[in-house]
């Protein structure tokens, strides 16, 4: 059974996840923050692509010292499980995800990923080849099930989501919408990639929460099936 998928992300108001330069921007404010370290520390693993990797170099780590005491007392990890989609398997070694706080850290690669980066990446992760050319979303999702993942945090960037979303396997969508117009058609949104054509492949979401957090919204939707 694969877990339950949860895709948190930031956009700004006309919808993009950073400027066209892909550079990290400051979207949401404080109480947004502490709202996503408290998915964090309830949740058994995050999941981000190569290209937010790159361009963020985030660490993924639950930031709150109780949280991470209640995830201990309760029998987890300080962290949840750090997962890179990465096919060609271009993650720094020196990468924060890697190396900033204790856990696991599994990346998964294509098969079209050369030897010599795998092999400088396995001292610090699990490799585990899912795909041809490109990592097979369907596939990692099954074998986090046999792993033991319950609840999966995406947070990006709009590629992995979008692939997510055209396989089907997203069940909830947070999204904070700050106020900030960033701009530019090359800019990263929600859902990058081909996008969809005919209507019948549009992902259709029903709205479960909406609330005022800092100085923009937060709106939570479950994906119709």
């Amino acid at each position: 059974m694969r877990p339950h998928v949860l895709v948190n992300v930031a956009v700004s108001a006309d919808g993009k996840l950073s400027s066209r330069e892909r550079r990290q921007i400051k979207i949401s404010g404080s109480d947004d923050f502490e709202r996503v370290d408290i998915i964090k520390a309830d949740t058994d693993a995050i999941m981000v692509g190569i290209g937010t990797v790159l361009a963020d170099d985030p660490s993924l780590t639950v930031k709150s010292v109780d949280r991470i005491r209640d995830r201990i007392n309760s029998g987890k990890p300080e962290h949840p499980i750090r997962i890179i989609i990465d096919s060609k398997a271009r993650t720094p070694p020196e990468a924060k995800i890697l190396h900033k706080g204790l856990g696991k850290r599994i990346i998964f690669v294509s098969h079209a990923a050369p030897g010599e980066r795998i092999a400088a990446l396995q001292p610090y992760a699990e490799i585990i080849t899912a795909g041809e050319k490109e990592v097979d979303l369907t596939a990692v999702m099954e074998l986090l099930g046999i792993e033991g993942v319950k609840k999966l945090m995406v947070e990006g960037g709009g590629t992995l989501i979008a692939g997510l979303f055209n396989a089907g396997l997203v069940d909830q969508l947070s999204m904070y919408i700050g106020s900030i117009i960033i701009g530019g058609t090359g800019a990263p949104t929600l859902a990058d990639g081909p996008g969809w054509i005919q209507e019948h492949e549009f992902t259709r979401l029903e709205l479960i929460h909406l609330q005022q957090v800092d100085d923009g919204v937060l709106i939570d939707w479950r994906v119709k099936t």
